[in-house]
């Protein structure tokens, strides 16, 4: 057996809070109270993820939820996927629109060329466009190259930002995986917000080379696929976790103290028929409590940083 090197066990980052230099360690309740605008509880950001899934995916350095499952050509959970684009995505919009929800589309950049009609519907509903990479193929991780991983990035702006009808100021990873650059390189590029990093209720302030870049609170857990297909659950357990979730952070907030409510949404989960109805279920318990502020992810950001700038 050989032995260990002498540096084996040094680790320069061990420290109290966490092992990176990424944010500041800030336990919730010893931070600066958030006001909403017009005295509002709750932010609600809903969140649906229009994305790509290629025929003949790689999967590498693995598969993201929702990737091709058998053997090439995939065409069952292929169209599955192409679905959501079709007939579910507009399910989703007219349940957020009969409730006065303006959403924020997390996109990939393959959707706006392949399906520009799409982002024409999210821009006339007035919907807030968040870059989702280029598809979801093309994970960022570890091994990709920075000069690779830039050009990607650049690739995924320039595309969705002349397709969108306002500015792209948020960034969701495919699958939200992140290289160790990754969000140096979204802050180059002018992104103000990402939404890969799920350790908060609240948007907090990140460190990146270039510019300033912020948290958003983005959830997985409580999102459509992992509840209905990663965790089988009914469709009614989706509406009761939606308004649980809604009812422990109402609890906690105050006018003088608001929180965020973040819904992820996929077009080919909810939007089905027999499912859609949870979702519309969950959102009238939410806009029945007063204090509730439909808003984009830039909204609430700007919000925020109003208040902790005051």
């Amino acid at each position: 057996m050989s032995k260990l090197p002498d540096d084996y066990l040094e680790y320069p980052l061990r420290r109290y809070g966490m092992d990176h230099d990424r944010y500041d360690w800030s336990p919730l309740p010893t931070r600066r109270p958030v006001r909403w605008p017009g005295g509002a509880r709750m932010a609600l950001w809903v969140v649906t993820a229009l994305e790509w899934f290629p025929l003949d995916m790689k999967g590498q350095p693995f598969k993201p939820p929702g990737a091709m499952q058998t053997a090439y050509p995939d065409l069952r959970h292929y169209t599955l996927r192409d679905y959501g684009n079709r007939v579910g995505i507009f399910r989703i919009m007219q349940a957020l629109e009969r409730h006065g929800i303006r959403g924020s589309a997390a996109v990939n950049a393959a959707v706006a060329v392949r399906y520009p009609s799409l982002v024409e519907a999210c821009n006339s509903r007035g919907w807030e466009i968040v870059a989702n990479g280029l598809d979801m193929d093309h994970l960022h991780h570890g091994g990709l190259e920075a000069d690779e991983e830039r050009r990607w990035i650049t690739q995924s702006l320039d595309i969705l930002r002349q397709a969108a009808a306002g500015p792209v100021r948020g960034w969701l990873s495919p699958a939200k995986s992140e290289s160790r650059a990754t969000l140096d390189l979204l802050a180059e590029a002018g992104i103000e917000y990402v939404c890969d990093w799920v350790n908060d209720d609240m948007p907090y302030p990140m460190r990146a080379a270039s510019g300033a870049l912020h948290a958003m609170p983005h959830p997985v857990d409580i999102d459509d696929y992992t509840i209905l297909v990663q965790n089988h659950h009914t469709e009614d357990d989706f509406r009761d976790q939606l308004c649980d979730q809604f009812d422990m952070l109402y609890r906690e907030s105050a006018p003088d103290n608001g929180r965020v409510m973040a819904i992820s949404l996929h077009p080919w989960v909810i939007g089905q028929p027999y499912r859609i109805g949870s979702l519309e279920q969950a959102l009238a318990h939410i806009m029945r409590h007063r204090g509730v502020w439909p808003a984009t992810g830039a909204e609430i950001l700007e919000a925020w940083k109003a208040g902790q700038a005051a």
